[in-house]
């Protein structure tokens, strides 16, 4: 099932926005502190992935099953170990982590509204 989530997430790929680099680097400076905890082929993982595609967002993607580090990092600090999960570094240092596809895919687009 997973290989058939990431062969249609290939084909139906969404397009990214235009913008100019200025825009971009805007964007770019406002996702800076962000990554997302995530499974390859987890559905909810996809559609947040496809959120960030479809805004032009550069998030660190952090594969939780490649690295024991980043899984022991979401248990550890997130407190649980589901995915999609945002890691958002605030500017104060504090960490906030945002669980729930719907609720990222919400973050991510208020983001680029504010911009």
């Amino acid at each position: 099932m997973g290989r058939l989530i990431l062969l249609l997430n290939f084909i139906f790929s969404p397009s990214s926005p235009k913008r100019t680099v200025e825009a971009q680097r805007e964007i770019d400076a406002k996702t800076q502190n962000l990554s997302l905890y995530r499974l390859p082929s987890c559905p909810f993982c996809v559609k947040v992935r496809r959120a960030m595609k479809r805004e032009g967002l550069n998030i660190e993607l952090r594969n939780i099953n490649q690295n024991n580090g980043y899984r022991e990092e979401l248990i550890r600090e997130g407190g649980k170990r589901t995915v999609p999960c945002l890691r958002i570094e605030n500017p104060d240092g504090q960490v906030q982590w945002l669980y729930e596809s719907k609720d990222v895919v919400a973050h991510l687009q208020q983001l680029v509204k504010v911009a």
